[in-house]
């Protein structure tokens, strides 16, 4: 009986340890970079038609994703970057889901309102020139950002932004200080 035990408590040691080292591994398809490197001062403005840039969240661990209303792939993975956005978003975390949409924010705002985003800044770059300033010419683009502005890994193309696997990798890039 105590071999058991002892077994069983192994197991227990070995899961807790996987746990948290999977916790911190990226997510497949999300390259992470040896060092964080410098991301390019991006230009946008909110809903409201004010200029925003990426230096007004400094001091925050930011997911900037690059999208538009017009791709199908974004339009999926926005509701699952919503819920993150309401699961981590605050003083040390947030999405900044930026629409390259050139139409402007009034199709952003019915897009929005049509699946239920809640959680969410409307932020609109319609000349492009951020997607072209990260070097991606695919959307959606997603760069995890760190405090002090560096880019810290990317993820071309849609992913599940709530899965447990990458809400605990980013919870692990906000907890490092």
């Amino acid at each position: 009986m105590t071999m058991s035990k002892l077994a069983i408590a192994l197991v227990g040691v070995l899961l807790v340890f996987s746990r948290s080292a999977s916790a911190t591994e990226p997510p497949q398809n999300f390259a992470v970079h040896e060092t964080p490197v410098p991301v390019p001062e991006i230009s946008f403005e909110d809903g409201d038609g004010r200029p925003r840039s990426l230096a007004d969240f400094s001091g925050k661990v930011v997911l900037l994703n690059i999208w538009a209303t017009w791709c199908a792939p974004c339009r999926k993975e926005m509701p699952t970057l919503d819920r993150l956005q309401a699961e981590l978003g605050g003083p040390d975390f947030e999405v900044v889901a930026l629409s390259m949409d050139r139409a402007g924010p009034d199709i952003v705002k019915k897009f929005f309102a049509e699946i239920g985003i809640e959680h969410l800044a409307l932020n609109i770059d319609t000349s492009g020139k951020a997607m072209f300033a990260i070097g991606t010419v695919g959307l959606p683009a997603t760069l995890l950002i760190d405090r002090d502005g560096k880019e810290i890994g990317r993820l071309i193309g849609p992913a599940e932004w709530d899965a447990p696997d990458m809400v605990d990798f980013i919870r692990s890039r906000i907890a490092a200080k």
